[in-house]
C-alpha cells in the first residue's frame, strides 16, 4: 500500500437515488482529494468488509488515543469498524495536507455551545485551518466529508435506527414535523430518516452535536420529498442529500464560504476509498 491511495468502485453501491454530484471515481487520490473551490465538499464512502484487512496492516497510524479508543470495545465487529474508519480518515487527511497518515495531529475545537468552552467541539487538524472534515459509519459502511469550511456528515441505516426513531419524530422542529404529517404512514419512516441524517450532519457541523437541540433548528426533509412551502435551512448553509446504499441514509451540511459578494451553489464530489 502506498500513502497516495486510487479510488475505485469497491464494496456495495449506492442507492439508485438521483443527485447532482461532479465525481471521478477513477482519479487518482492526490487530486480527487483535493477541491480548493469555494462552497465544496468531498464526500467518501468506506465499505469496512472491503478495507478492514488492509486497514488492520495499517493500524499502527492511529494516534495513541484512537489505539486506545480501539482496543477499549469488547465487541470485534465494532473495533474492526473503528479501526477501518479512522485509518481510512487519516489516508484522506494526509493525502489533503501532503503529509503521512499517521503525522496528523488530530484535536477537538471548542464546544459550539453558547457558554461552553470546553474542547469536546468539532475534531480538526492541528495547525490547519483550512482543513475540515466530518466523519460517521453505521454498520459496515462509513461516510467522511472534506471541505475548506466547517462541514458535518451522517449515515443512518434503517435496520439500525429501528423503532426507536419513530420516538424523535416528535423532538423535531415543527416544520419538519409538518411536513412529514403530510406523507403516507408507509412514506414517513423513510423521510423521518432522511431528516434525521440531515438534522446530525447540522448540528456537527455547528460543533455542538445533539445538546444542539434537535428541534432548534429547520434542516428539512431530503429535497426529494420536502415540500416546497417548507422553511428554508439554517442561514449560510447547505445541506445535502448523499446517495447511500439501500437501506441507508446520509447527508452533509456546509457552511458556505461568500468571499466575493454572492452565494455559490455548493459543488459535492463522491468518491470511493480503496485501500490497497
Amino acid at each position: 500500500m502506498t500513502d497516495s491511495l486510487p479510488v475505485g468502485a469497491t464494496g456495495k453501491p449506492p442507492g439508485p437515488r438521483d443527485t447532482d454530484t461532479v465525481a471521478d471515481p477513477d482519479a487518482p487520490l492526490d487530486t480527487a482529494g483535493k477541491i480548493d473551490t469555494v462552497n465544496a465538499v468531498d464526500v467518501w464512502t468506506l465499505w469496512i468488509p472491503d478495507l478492514a484487512a488492509a486497514a488492520a496492516a495499517r493500524a499502527g497510524i492511529l494516534d495513541a488515543e484512537e489505539a486506545k479508543r480501539a482496543a477499549g470495545f469488547q465487541d470485534p465487529a465494532a473495533r474492526t469498524r473503528y479501526v477501518t474508519s479512522h485509518v481510512g480518515l487519516r489516508v484522506l487527511l494526509g493525502a489533503r495536507i501532503g503529509t503521512a497518515p499517521q503525522d496528523v495531529a488530530l484535536v477537538r475545537e471548542r464546544c459550539g455551545m453558547p457558554g461552553c468552552e470546553k474542547p469536546h467541539g468539532r475534531p480538526a487538524v492541528a495547525g490547519r485551518p483550512g482543513v475540515h472534515f466530518s466523519l460517521s459509519h453505521a454498520g459496515d459502511v462509513a461516510l467522511c466529508a472534506l471541505a475548506a469550511s466547517p462541514v458535518g456528515a451522517d449515515i443512518e441505516s434503517m435496520e439500525l435506527a429501528g423503532d426507536g426513531l419513530g420516538r424523535l419524530a416528535g423532538r423535531l422542529h415543527p416544520g419538519e414535523r409538518c411536513a412529514l404529517d403530510t406523507l403516507s404512514p408507509a412514506a414517513r419512516q423513510e423521510a423521518l430518516l432522511g431528516c434525521w441524517v440531515r438534522k446530525e450532519a447540522f448540528l456537527k457541523g455547528i460543533g455542538t452535536g445533539l445538546p444542539g437541540g434537535i428541534g432548534a433548528h429547520h434542516v428539512g426533509l431530503a429535497a426529494a420529498v420536502a415540500p416546497p412551502w417548507a422553511p428554508p435551512v439554517p442561514d449560510g448553509w447547505a445541506l445535502l442529500d448523499v446517495p447511500a446504499p439501500d437501506g441507508h441514509h446520509a447527508a452533509v451540511a456546509l457552511r458556505l464560504q461568500d468571499p466575493v459578494g454572492r452565494v455559490r451553489l455548493p459543488t459535492m464530489r463522491i468518491s470511493r476509498l480503496l485501500l490497497e
